[in-house]
């Protein structure tokens, strides 16, 4: 299964790193591919080391000004115009989606494949690895959306929230066969 994860390319604590970790490292395990943004930086390079180690694959999808900071070596490597189109590859190649810890074009991104979901664009799983409970405010607000009818769909169809790698990864193995 090709899995998309969206997560940020900074340095970050062990408290972030050690679950994203896991998450590749089970990722790798499970013989899955990583799609993501190919970087070779931060947590990007941390989860894309954890896949490698664990035997999966890794596709990268990365815009041409951050170019620079791709990770050399991949199995396959795609180089986009700009973010619009990077965002439509990493989707169009994935068969699910993870959000780790991320700032604001993690959060830019996730938003955008929910909009999609939403009008039924995509029926991909999408799952929110809430590390930390780093995203309880993001999950707060869509609970309120959802209770005061501002989604067209329950939040439950949109996204999942785990609490720890296994219970991300089960979810995904799981609904991706349901699509």
């Amino acid at each position: 299964m090709n899995i998309c994860v969206f997560l940020s390319a900074a340095d970050l604590d062990e408290r972030y790193t050690r679950p994203a970790r896991e998450f590749a490292e089970l990722l790798g395990k499970g013989g899955h591919t990583l799609v993501w943004g190919g970087s070779d930086t931060g947590l990007m390079k941390v989860v894309a080391d954890g896949v490698e180690a664990a035997g999966g694959e890794l596709l990268g999808v990365s815009v041409e000004f951050l170019s620079h900071k791709a990770r050399p070596g991949l199995d396959t490597m795609v180089v986009t115009k700009d973010l619009a189109e990077r965002k439509a590859q990493l989707l169009e190649r994935a068969d699910a989606i993870v959000v780790l810890v991320g700032g604001v074009g993690t959060l830019d991104e996730v938003t955008e494949i929910l909009e999609l979901k939403k009008h039924g664009r995509h029926t991909k799983p999408v799952v929110v690895l809430n590390t930390e409970g780093f995203y309880d405010g993001l999950k707060q607000q869509f609970q309120r959306m959802d209770t005061e009818g501002f989604l067209p769909l329950p939040l439950t169809d949109l996204v999942f929230f785990a609490e720890d790698a296994v219970g991300a990864l089960a979810y995904v193995e799981e609904a991706g066969g349901l699509r």
